[in-house]
């Protein structure tokens, strides 16, 4: 036995002897954890037995005092507040059912013993039993009015079963008895998030700063909610002054991560990725992640610095080496990204991009024949991988051997009959082989496949413009391909060529405007605008855009004969 134990046994021994027959308190004061609970102990050696227990419990002998409660209860056996003593303890040793019936028993010897409700209650909600639990939050906030624990349990009971308006209205009477109470004003911007009300939520959460600016939690709900929203600046300051309150908070960090690298804040997230990286957080994800961003800012060096010391603890990390062969491909390195890729095993799942990058490395080398060896070499062992052939005619469409092209795919036609890609590239081998009519026929059954595909819509568009055939129909495919894709210059300047065929000249130069702003170095869309305002008499910005055709391709004398038609309409000289 420790002194301390000793001396204070001492003091409860000496204090129960003497004044055990004038101990005379309510059997239902409220508990206090810092001081001793009056009781209605009639019998010395129970309240001895339960200031010992309560010695044990402090020293975190919680069996021990478990023994002790026993027998004080049985000392006193109608105490209500020794059943609830024994029932918290019960649960300190998860003797779940034992507590449960504890409380039922301290709440048949007294209906009021409000604390046994509040725990019963919590008990039944860590069980799931939350409908049940609920009438006992209810009766413990009958009987403890001022306790706020049991409204804002209540109210967080009622959020799980998705009882939203109840939950509302608990936190609003607690607020109505306290109206500083944060964790009332916190809980009620999270049943309004739970509500769908983010602008409501707000509110809440901002107001907890106000009654308690350094609540860590609420600024990580702030910041989401701002971020579920499309506010990501608003959320990024919200995440900021959380890091000024606690600088070590890993979740965050996280979350301003991809924030910033979401804003193009790209500077921003790597000083964050460096901290993580520097102490040891986030393992391996916090490298891969300053990898990507090092390749983004065009790093290559400190990206395949990365990428490395990732794969010296991961080999077998396949994403993470196509990773490393794109950043040597970016520097320009086509060998070591060739033998990158090549690592790559046909097990995994980007076995076939990696082929395809190395086959195009070797055609951009002027090696158009290696490319096509190495994807032969991987079709012999992955037969059943479609993109492979894909990537075949590809390489022999970059060396202008369509016939070769459309040979790869018209010999797998059966087996991926129902690859709305497959029908597509044949269609635009056609087009390269000038057959209009294979051509329509393959992009008809690639929409056929694929509905909305854009991709299809815009070439099978653009060609019934460029045969100047099925206008109407093209409008419809069009429009269509532009709804799906609105930011897309190509489509976008098939639209505006479209109207420019149908005569509706102002509404080609809008389109076309706006294609050559998504696209601002392709040719043909400002020739296209050129000759929608040549066509509207605009003769000033005709010849500002055929002059920036120029530009792009020198010495086209189409346009120079353009530029003179224009300058002799308008009278310029």
């Amino acid at each position: 036995m420790t002194r301390l134990r000793a001396a204070l046994i001492s003091i409860v021994m000496f204090s129960a002897g003497c004044t055990a027959e004038r101990y005379v308190i309510p059997d239902t004061m409220e508990v206090s954890s810092d001081a001793p609970p009056a009781l209605n102990i009639v019998e010395s050696r129970s309240m001895y037995l339960f200031s010992l227990a309560r010695i044990h419990a402090l020293e975190g002998d919680y069996d021990g005092a478990v023994t002790l409660l026993q027998a004080s209860i049985e000392a006193a056996p109608q105490s209500a507040y020794l059943h609830t003593t024994v029932a918290e303890l019960y649960l300190k040793l998860n003797r779940v059912q034992e507590a449960i019936n504890a409380c039922k028993t301290a709440i048949s010897l007294d209906p009021k013993q409000g604390e046994a409700e509040l725990l019963l209650a919590n008990i039944l909600t860590n069980l799931k039993q939350e409908r049940v639990a609920v009438d006992h939050y209810r009766r413990a906030i009958e009987l403890l009015p001022e306790k706020e624990e049991a409204y804002l349990q209540l109210a967080i009971t009622y959020l799980r079963i998705f009882e939203y308006e109840e939950a509302v209205k608990t936190l609003k009477s607690l607020l109505e008895k306290n109206p500083d109470s944060a964790l009332a004003v916190y809980y009620l911007g999270k049943s309004y998030e739970q509500m769908k009300l983010p602008k409501d939520a707000l509110t809440y959460y901002r107001k907890v700063i106000e009654l308690k600016p350094d609540f860590e939690p609420v600024y990580l709900d702030i910041g989401l909610s701002l971020e579920s929203q499309g506010e990501r600046s608003e959320a990024i300051k919200a995440f900021e002054s959380l890091l000024a309150i606690n600088p070590h908070n890993f979740s965050v960090m996280q979350h301003l991560v991809q924030l910033y690298i979401q804003e193009k804040k790209l500077d921003q997230a790597l000083g964050i990725l460096k901290n993580l990286i520097s102490r040891g957080i986030g393992g391996l994800d916090s490298r891969r992640k300053a990898g990507l961003v090092y390749l983004e800012l065009g790093q290559f060096d400190d990206a395949i610095r990365e990428f490395k010391a990732i794969l010296a603890q991961e080999p077998n990390a396949n994403q993470i080496r196509f990773y490393l062969a794109s950043a040597y491909e970016e520097k320009g390195d086509s060998q070591a990204a060739i033998d990158e890729y090549g690592r790559i095993p046909n097990s995994a799942f980007n076995y076939t991009d990696a082929m395809g990058h190395i086959a195009y490395l070797y055609l951009d080398r002027g090696e158009g024949e290696k490319g096509l060896d190495a994807l032969k070499a991987a079709i012999l062992t992955s037969r059943n991988k479609f993109d492979l052939y894909l990537h075949l005619a590809g390489v022999y469409e970059g060396m202008q051997r369509y016939q070769e092209a459309l040979n790869t795919l018209l010999a797998v036609e059966i087996e991926f009959s129902q690859e709305a890609r497959l029908h597509f590239r044949v269609g635009v081998l056609y087009d390269k082989l000038h057959n209009r009519d294979k051509l329509i026929e393959r992009m008809k059954k690639t929409l056929e496949l694929a509905p909305d595909d854009a991709q299809a819509l815009n070439y099978l568009g653009y060609s019934y413009v460029e045969m100047n055939e099925n206008l109407d129909e093209a409008l419809t495919l069009l429009k269509k391909a532009t709804a799906l894709r609105p930011n897309d210059g190509f489509i976008l300047d098939s639209l505006g060529w479209l109207y420019f065929k149908m005569k509706r000249y102002a509404d080609a130069v809008a389109e076309l405007e706006r294609a050559s702003e998504l696209v601002s170095d392709d040719p043909t869309i400002k020739e296209h605008l050129a000759d929608a305002y040549a066509a509207l008499k605009n003769y000033k910005s005709a010849l500002k855009f055929y002059r920036q055709v120029l530009l792009l391709e020198p010495g086209r004398k189409e346009i120079a004969e353009k530029i003179k038609r224009v300058k002799a309409e308008s009278g310029e000289k």
